[in-house]
């Protein structure tokens, strides 16, 4: 029998990373912290997640893929955060540490069950959950239905997080990648909690069409409300 201790799956995925991708990772920590603090963020709608009494019961967010960076660089909070196990998952999951988050690996193509599971012992111990309902392979603002699921078991409530940025590189990736230009206008806007309603996680996963026409609403009116923040 081998000596040898099994490795486990995040260990061969941080393994796989090499010093140049890490470099690149502690470098672009700093760029970005420089170039946040030129960003003008203005937030709607978060007044009543952060006057939260203790002991209130946390919260499963839902944010598009592609809109990651500027929200979670205005959620600014102790937050777990669904990511894939893939290589890139463990870049992503070095990146959101920079914002004061951490990852639960797995998604809806790798290790989704045991995602879930973790999550739901986060949401036990007092602490938000966030999913990306398109990620980590889209299609793009399509909403997957594990976010539901998550909510429906851990019985909390789902909040919906878009954002709207006025000057951005938009990367040619499947979720059109936003990155705030130097002094960008963001506004966020925090959905109102919806309690996930349903007999069962299937019963929950059936209301995905609902929650990703919820979001998209939410895109529009994030959208009128950073044009109305705009006019002097």
């Amino acid at each position: 029998m081998s000596s040898e201790r099994p490795v486990a799956t995040g260990e061969r995925t941080a393994r796989a990373i090499d010093w140049r991708t890490r470099f690149a990772i502690v470098l672009g920590g700093w760029l970005l912290r420089v170039l946040g603090m030129t960003w003008r963020v203005r937030v709607h709608g978060r007044e009543w997640l952060l006057g939260r009494p203790a002991g209130t019961a946390p919260v499963v967010y839902t944010l598009w893929h592609g809109q990651m960076l500027p929200l979670l660089w205005a959620h600014k909070a102790r937050t777990g955060v669904i990511i894939s196990e893939h290589r890139d998952g463990e870049i992503i999951a070095r990146v959101i540490a920079l914002f004061g988050l951490f990852g639960v690996r797995g998604s809806s193509s790798r290790g989704g069950t045991r995602a879930l599971l973790e999550s739901v012992q986060v949401i036990r111990q007092g602490t938000d959950m966030a999913f990306t309902p398109d990620g980590p392979r889209g299609p793009r603002h399509s909403f997957a239905p594990g976010a539901l699921m998550l909510s429906n078991r851990a019985q909390v409530p789902l909040v919906t997080i878009t954002g709207h940025v006025d000057r951005k590189w938009q990367l040619k990736s499947w979720d059109g990648f936003e990155i705030p230009k130097p002094f960008a206008r963001i506004t966020v806007l925090y959905g109102e909690p919806r309690l996930v309603d349903a007999p069962d996680a299937r019963a929950a996963a059936d209301r995905a069409a609902e929650f990703q026409q919820c979001m998209q609403q939410d895109l529009a009116k994030v959208a009128a409300l950073a044009g109305e923040a705009a006019i002097p």
